[in-house]
């Protein structure tokens, strides 16, 4: 399934609390409990007034409808093509997505 990357603009999102990044992470577990296997969230990093979220999906609609069902934003989304790390330095080619 094609891996997706979300930039999510939050403000302040680098200083939310505990109980807020836990309710903002339920509202999206539920929402993705009501859309099917079809698209999954792997992980998020949190940064200052952003929330960076990793994403397998069977396409980006759906990872659009998951931000519309859950009032979340998505500025910008972006298929992952391959993945680099510094083990493929040493590798013929970069692993692909």
């Amino acid at each position: 399934m094609p891996k997706y990357v979300i930039e999510r603009e939050l403000p302040g999102a680098g200083n939310m609390k505990p109980d807020e990044l836990q309710a903002l992470s339920r509202k999206s577990c539920d929402v993705l409990e009501g859309m099917g296997p079809q698209v999954q969230w792997i992980q998020s990093y949190v940064t200052g007034d952003k929330i960076y979220c990793v994403y397998h999906a069977q396409n980006e609609e759906l990872v659009r409808e998951h931000a519309r069902r859950g009032g979340f934003p998505a500025n910008s989304i972006a298929r992952v093509m391959a993945v680099i790390d510094p083990a493929t330095s040493e590798a013929r080619e970069p692993a692909l997505a």
